[in-house]
């Protein structure tokens, strides 16, 4: 399998640092508010790399943080006047119900960074024995200079960035000893969390978060690291040097990055009134389609989302489900043997698809196999057709779907005669003043996509 590595900006052969495991660190979102479609595209991304290489037989070690501490948490919570954990605990709850709903698995480890202060405080007093950083009135400064490689992975020069990106900048340059010093440590504010530590009562800076957990989750060395590329700088590039710098070791062997993704045609933002989270798409369409809709463009490339395009999505999606009942609905035959053509035909497929997949994970490539598979099998697989190849055909699209977590199993309907029946119950349990069972059928109901509206006329109702 060959990635394309930020780091050398090529496409490299991936070799583990382990043989037959494999250690990915993904960062994750912060945790203010519901996720966005934006931070839907790296969760599915990399939740089918890793699915991916489960298929080929590697041990996956998948840590994906959660940033519960931050500014923009910090000031929602005061907008509602609670705990800041109040708000990171509400959003990490409902962010791992829309992973869920689009079929993202959870991490082997999800680390809070609340959780890890004692290991980010000492990371930080070995970067100050080494002479990496520094304290000056409760901050704690990293010398960037002082990292000869500063810059390997943003390809940025570190005098360009001094002299002609002031807006690159971090603030406080009056106490550092060079404008490009970045934040480790923060004191204190008024109405903030805090953490005692060497320096006075504070916070860690961003940056160190990532640093700490996956050393501490996967080691010293990542074999992959991977996020949005609106990350490579200066939040990968600020980790690569903290933690090299600490632990005296190269920090990841490959660097992924997934590319933005635009909102009919233009950058997201709630200024322009086109910011979407997950849950309001949700409302539109299901999140399997979104799922489907992520992973038919390279994850490299930059992705437009528009209704036009989802639609296409949903339409595609819809082709295979079609194509895997219709397999279903003819595997009761009993016609004995195989069809060693049509077999091999379709290991040919698995093998195509595998070749995509290989090639710095071409989901849309992927795709397009597996849309040849089901044309292939729409024609050349009939009732007439053996079992165990029939059978096999069904097992090669599920396994394949499976890899890019897309669901082929569909929800049996609801007859209508079932839905009558629940009905008839509700009533009853109102009649005998059952309150608690009477909403329990309703939300029962509700949650299959039945809506009952109670009129004068009886109960009436219909299929969201």
């Amino acid at each position: 399998m060959k990635i394309f590595n930020t780091l050398t900006r090529t496409k490299d052969e991936f070799v583990p640092i382990n043989e037959g495991k494999v250690g990915i660190y993904v960062c994750g979102p912060t945790v203010y508010d519901y996720i966005h479609i934006g931070n839907a595209r790296p969760m599915i991304v990399f939740d089918t790399l890793r699915r991916y290489l489960e298929y080929k037989g590697y041990e996956v070690n998948y840590v994906s943080n959660f940033t519960d501490v931050d500014d923009k948490i910090i000031k929602r919570a005061n907008e509602q006047n609670v705990d800041s954990k109040v708000i990171s605990e509400r959003y990490i709850e409902e962010a791992k119900k829309d992973m869920a709903a689009m079929n993202v698995r959870e991490a082997t480890t999800h680390p809070k960074a609340t959780e890890e202060i004692p290991d980010m405080i000492e990371m930080v007093k070995v970067l100050i024995e080494k002479g990496y950083a520094y304290e000056v009135n409760g901050t704690v400064y990293f010398r960037t200079r002082k990292f000869s490689d500063y810059g390997k992975l943003s390809k940025k020069n570190i005098d360009d960035l001094r002299s002609g990106n002031r807006d690159l900048l971090v603030s406080g340059e009056n106490e550092k000893e060079d404008s490009l010093d970045f934040v480790l440590w923060k004191p204190k504010k008024e109405g903030e969390p805090s953490w005692d530590s060497p320096w006075g009562e504070g916070r860690p800076g961003w940056h160190l978060e990532c640093s700490v957990m996956s050393k501490k989750y996967i080691g010293d060395v990542i074999d992959i690291h991977a996020g949005g590329e609106d990350l490579i700088f200066p939040h990968h590039e600020n980790e690569i040097a903290q933690s090299e710098a600490a632990n005296g070791t190269e920090f990841a062997r490959y660097w992924m990055h997934n590319g933005f993704l635009k909102i009919n045609n233009e950058k997201m933002s709630k200024s322009l009134g086109n910011f979407f989270t997950v849950r309001e798409i949700a409302d539109k369409y299901p999140l399997q389609v979104i799922r489907f809709f992520m992973l038919s463009a390279h994850y490299r490339s930059p992705l437009n989302f528009s209704s036009d395009l989802v639609e296409a999505s949903k339409n595609g999606l819809a082709r295979i489900l079609t194509a895997v009942e219709k397999l279903h609905s003819i595997t009761a035959t009993d016609l004995i043997g195989e069809d060693m053509t049509v077999n091999k035909e379709l290991e040919a497929y698995v093998t195509r698809f595998e070749a995509a997949m290989d090639d710095d994970l071409n989901t849309a490539d992927a795709i397009s196999v597996i849309f040849e598979l089901i044309k292939y099998t729409n024609i050349n697989i009939t009732a007439e057709t053996p079992k165990k190849t029939i059978d096999m055909a069904l097992a090669t699209i599920e396994k394949l779907c499976d890899v890019l977590g897309i669901i082929t199993e569909q929800e049996e309907e609801l007859l209508d005669s079932d839905i009558e029946a629940l009905i008839q119950e509700r009533q009853e349990a109102r009649k005998a003043k059952n309150f608690a069972r009477a909403d329990e059928i309703r939300n029962m109901l509700s949650d299959m996509g039945i809506i009952l509206e109670d009129t004068r006329e009886g109960v009436k109702w219909k299929r969201a």
